[in-house]
């Protein structure tokens, strides 16, 4: 069980949640919802044990297993299959095991001897684990996750951030934990992975909380909802599936309203009574206790939920540049001896808008990373035309330094602006007083998302590159990301497995990886776009 007892917390100055107490108990699939930095990420920390809350208590019983949105992992030259593997501690053992095969098969006498008596104890340690079983049941997660044996055999360091984080997710997973706490466990999933994911969850036996912006897989899975109030800085617990909640949301809002109302009106006449009153001296008391009788008929209501703010994004008016801002010819790259795509080649003309296409791993990030200059290619050239000004939004925030501030990540960004305009722009998208001074990396998913969009508002590109630029965005969020989309009049390349992103982005070319293929868009093509 997993126990919260008036938890508090903060961003910086900033009452992000307020004497909070519930339990998650085995059994329990709960939905964290609630607008991008009400403190869900945050909160999900200090359940899994990653982080102290500012005051209260969480107490844990149990294993839990904690998907973190940008999951970091300390070595990157670790086999994937090691890295799921080593979930329940048989990456280790297996190592082990192989090496005193080796000294069984090599040695000599004594040295034959020990190794055999080591290896019958490993493969005891091994059995115990859970042995042949619990390596079919990784490969299996690993393969329902778009993670092949070809890829389970590949360092780390040679996968897409995508491929990493579904190696993240599959360790998770076969932990066997007593607890799952996931935080948008289908960014970069296709959608075969996702359906296959909701089954996994929807008979998970353990506790869960999941935090995602996946309607489908929230109304699947969850059967308690735990909403964030980011303006009353309170956890409303709904003890039901995320249907029903959304009705009793609607109904309980109303009645809030109707209270108020009725509150107000009898308030607002007690008030009255009480000034006519006051002008008699022999009435004053009685006028003093009508005035605190009204007070306390307002001060007894539960606050009325205020709509949530949402980001007003909208991508910059162009620089000016010639036909074709940007080209690439023959572009090749390998990490060792791993072949990602060869031979590719685009061109970005001024407003054409191009649509990147291919299945996880086919090295579609990898292609945006060449164009924006982050990567070097193995062969060809990336061609800069006339008054190119790209902007790259990255899927990981790598253009973020999380030890710099929100507003430093910005003056960066734009060093010409100045600090009122770059202030301005922050606060339309949600940054505002304290939180411009917070570090990028203690930003929740959404609010990196929001600061690197901000980024690309102040940059005036005539080229965006875009990589899943919809991640981590509530849905407030993620509309106005499509309808900026279909406002900017420059040049957009799009990598995306949203399909309303592409939509919305009206693509007139597609390229397809590995291969390079280029083609005209067609409706053929939007199939592919979840599956990609």
């Amino acid at each position: 069980m997993i126990t919260a007892t008036g938890v508090e917390l903060r961003a910086g100055a900033r009452v992000l949640i307020e004497s909070a107490t519930f339990r998650i108990s085995r059994g329990d699939r709960i939905g964290l919802v609630g607008r991008n930095g009400a403190g869900k990420t945050t909160l999900t920390k200090c359940l899994a044990g990653q982080g102290a809350p500012a005051g209260g208590a969480i107490t844990r019983s149990g294993e839990v297993g904690y998907l973190p949105q940008d999951p970091r992992t300390g070595d990157l030259e670790v086999l994937a299959r090691d890295r799921i593997l080593s979930a329940r501690g048989l990456d280790d053992v297996i190592r082990r095991m192989r090496e005193n095969e080796t000294r069984m098969s090599t040695g000599q006498g004594a040295t034959r001897e020990r190794a055999m008596r080591k290896y019958e104890r490993l493969e005891t340690e091994f059995l115990t684990k859970g042995g042949y079983a619990a390596e079919a049941e990784a490969a299996t997660i690993s393969a329902s996750l778009g993670l092949p044996e070809r890829v389970l055999g590949q360092p780390l360091h040679t996968l897409s951030g995508g491929q990493r984080r579904r190696v993240e997710l599959a360790r998770i997973l076969f932990s066997d934990a007593d607890f799952l706490l996931l935080d948008e466990p289908t960014n970069h999933l296709d959608a075969d992975s996702v359906v296959w994911l909701r089954d996994f969850l929807k008979t998970y036996r353990g506790g869960l909380v999941v935090i995602s912006h996946d309607i489908d897989l929230v109304e699947t899975v969850v059967n308690k909802v735990f909403y964030l109030d980011a303006n009353r800085a309170q956890i409303d617990q709904y003890n039901m599936g995320w249907r029903q909640y959304q009705i009793q949301r609607e109904a309980d809002e109303k009645r809030r309203k109707r209270e108020r109302a009725n509150a107000e009106k009898k308030a607002a006449a007690l008030n009255s009574q009480a000034d006519k009153m006051r002008a008699k001296a022999t009435k004053a008391v009685a006028a003093q206790n009508m005035a605190k009788r009204a007070e306390r008929l307002l001060s007894g209501l539960e606050a009325e939920r205020r709509s949530d703010k949402v980001a007003k994004i909208r991508f910059p008016d162009p620089a000016p540049c010639g036909k074709t801002p940007l080209m690439a010819e023959d572009l090749s790259k390998s990490y060792g001896s791993l072949e990602i795509f060869t031979d590719v080649g685009l061109a970005v003309d001024r407003g054409s808008r191009v649509v990147i296409l291919g299945l996880n791993g086919a090295g579609k990030t990898t292609l945006l990373r060449l164009l924006a200059g982050v990567e070097k290619s193995d062969t060809g050239r990336v061609i800069e035309g006339h008054g190119l000004k790209l902007g790259y939004y990255a899927q990981e925030h790598e253009t973020l330094d999380p030890d710099r501030t929100v507003l430093e990540n910005m003056r960066s960004s734009a060093p010409d602006l100045d600090l009122v305009h770059v202030r301005k722009v922050l606060g339309s998208f949600l940054f505002s007083g304290d939180d411009v001074d917070k570090p990028a990396g203690v930003l929740s998913g959404g609010e990196k998302t929001r600061l690197a969009l901000a980024s690309l508002v102040v940059s005036s590109a005539n080229v965006l590159l875009l990589d899943e630029p919809t991640n981590n965005l509530d849905p407030a969020s993620r509309e106005e990301i499509l309808g900026a989309l279909r406002t900017f009049s420059g040049a957009v390349v799009l990598v995306s497995h949203d399909e309303g992103a592409v939509d919305a982005l009206a693509p007139e070319r597609i390229i397809l990886l590995p291969d390079g293929v280029e083609d005209l868009w067609g409706q053929d093509y939007a199939d592919l776009v979840a599956l990609a």
